[in-house]
């Protein structure tokens, strides 16, 4: 267990933000007045650290920037809470892999220099479990890229855990892409190619492993980015989903944010960012050439986790599956005792996904309550 909790922490992530995604961020932004103390002590030691950009860059410049990559990414797709973080760690097991680490997604330029000095003392710092459930948390483990970009740039759909007030605007233009301009999207492309290959140094892995549902709503730009990309898409039970997400949003919200927020409105925006992500990834996964997407229930996932694996390393053509099969029957051997959240669907639950997701529950098959 660390020395604090997310909740008390007296700054938030941005610590680890270089000056001028920082800057570009909060600029103009209502900073809520409880939130004052937590801002400028977060953008002083941003400002501290970002003078050690320099040194990852010319690392950067010198031994990565110009290297092709091997193999194009794999990238496991779906809404938050549909299980991808439980798949994402049993791919993880493999090694011919590389991912963002935890670590990493704090402090994306601080890798290539003094990540060993930060590293232990953020591990001696966090907990040892995520705020939301019951998942292992550690500096070295694998985590959603997401957390790493909203600090390499200012064009990210994870701004609003900073500023609440703006998600629908965001979820517009950075978690679907639908209102993106052409110089922010090549600013992502570029942000994301420099994150992989920085990832994949750090990790010694050969094939990039993503795990970030934002992604979901982006994947013409993937595939343009990585046009033999690999995607596997997570469908979970609405209901389930919806709980989760509303538990996951409030309570990871509240060590982040800059401004108050309502439950109330945030409801509803996971409501809506739900239908919009829903439809940017069934209006773009034809850009994905064929044979390079596997869709499943995660129901029928954790089932049999192992059979599923395989399959899709087989269907995917997906390269090294017998040396990575006894780590990864390993660690689902381990996670059968797991304990997960339980959710009881309120009456007052049922009705709104009835009302705002019923088609996902009809395309899916999932049965109505």
């Amino acid at each position: 267990m660390g020395l604090l909790e997310f909740s008390k922490l007296p700054v938030n992530t941005l610590v680890g933000a270089d000056w001028d995604t920082f800057k570009k961020m909060t600029d103009g932004q209502n900073i809520g007045s409880k939130y004052k103390n937590k801002y400028y002590l977060t953008k002083g030691v941003c400002r501290l650290l970002s003078t050690l950009k320099c040194l990852q860059d010319k690392k950067y410049e010198k031994l990565l920037a110009s290297q092709p990559l091997q193999n194009d990414p794999v990238f496991i797709l779906g809404h938050w809470r549909s299980g991808t973080t439980f798949v994402h760690n049993i791919f993880a097991q493999d090694k011919h892999f590389g991912y963002t680490t935890t670590y990493q997604t704090v402090f994306p330029h601080l890798m290539m220099f003094g990540q060993p000095m930060f590293k232990k003392t953020m591990g001696w710092l966090m907990p040892d479990k995520r705020p939301t459930d019951n998942m292992e948390l550690a500096p070295d483990l694998p985590q959603e890229e997401e957390f790493a970009l909203s600090n390499m740039m200012p064009y990210s759909y994870y701004d609003f855990w900073f500023f609440p007030e703006r998600m629908m605007e965001y979820c517009e233009r950075y978690l679907t892409f639908e209102k993106i301009t052409p110089e922010e999207l090549k600013v992502f492309k570029e942000t994301f190619l420099k994150l992989v290959k920085i990832s994949l140094w750090n990790t010694g892995g050969t094939q990039y492993l993503s795990k970030n549902p934002p992604h979901t709503g982006r994947v013409k730009a993937l595939v343009e980015l990585f046009p033999n990309a690999k995607f596997i898409y997570l469908m979970r039970n609405p209901y389930t989903v919806f709980e989760s997400t509303r538990s996951f949003f409030n309570n990871t919200i509240k060590p982040l944010e800059l401004q108050p927020y309502d439950e109330n409105v945030m409801e509803q925006n996971i409501l809506d960012a739900y239908t919009q992500l829903y439809r940017a990834y069934e209006e773009q996964k034809k850009f994905i050439p064929e044979g390079n997407l596997y869709e499943v229930k995660f129901e029928e996932f954790e089932r049999d986790a192992l059979a599923t694996t395989e399959d899709i390393y087989r269907k995917l053509n997906i390269p090294g599956w017998e040396e990575a099969r006894p780590a990864i029957e390993a660690y689902v051997g381990k996670k059968k005792g797991y304990k997960k959240n339980k959710y009881e669907y309120k009456p007052r639950t049922v009705q709104l996904v009835n009302d705002n997701w019923g088609y996902a529950l009809k395309d899916w098959d999932y049965p109505v309550h």
